[in-house]
């Protein structure tokens, strides 16, 4: 792989998670040329984006399901959620996680 392909490749496959869907961080990291363990990566990589507002970012979630919610973005994360039907327990894990988790097509 080119130096720089693995952003590259994370930049693309993230914004192709379709709504109503996540995946996870490792998944994401696989898909794009990655080891599982470069999931620590991901959040990084992403937030380097030119246009990082066409990165869904709220479609990345832990591998047990739960979401990443930081003060700055909670309301307007739980109002996407909720615009894509993805409903959270109270722990902030997605209820039905492996019924809308997404893989890449290799």
């Amino acid at each position: 792989m080119k130096p720089g392909q693995f952003t590259q490749n994370v930049w693309r496959l993230a914004k192709t998670i379709p709504e109503g869907k996540v995946t996870t961080y490792a998944t994401l990291a696989v898909a794009a040329g990655g080891h599982p363990m470069m999931a620590q990566m991901i959040t990084h990589i992403l937030s380097k984006y030119p246009q990082v507002d066409q990165i869904p970012f709220h479609r990345i979630v832990y591998a047990d399901g739960r979401v990443w919610l930081h003060e700055k973005y909670t309301k307007k994360r739980l109002q996407l959620y909720k615009k894509e039907g993805i409903k959270l327990d109270k722990k902030n894990r997605i209820i039905d996680f492996e019924k809308i988790i997404y893989y890449f097509e290799k």
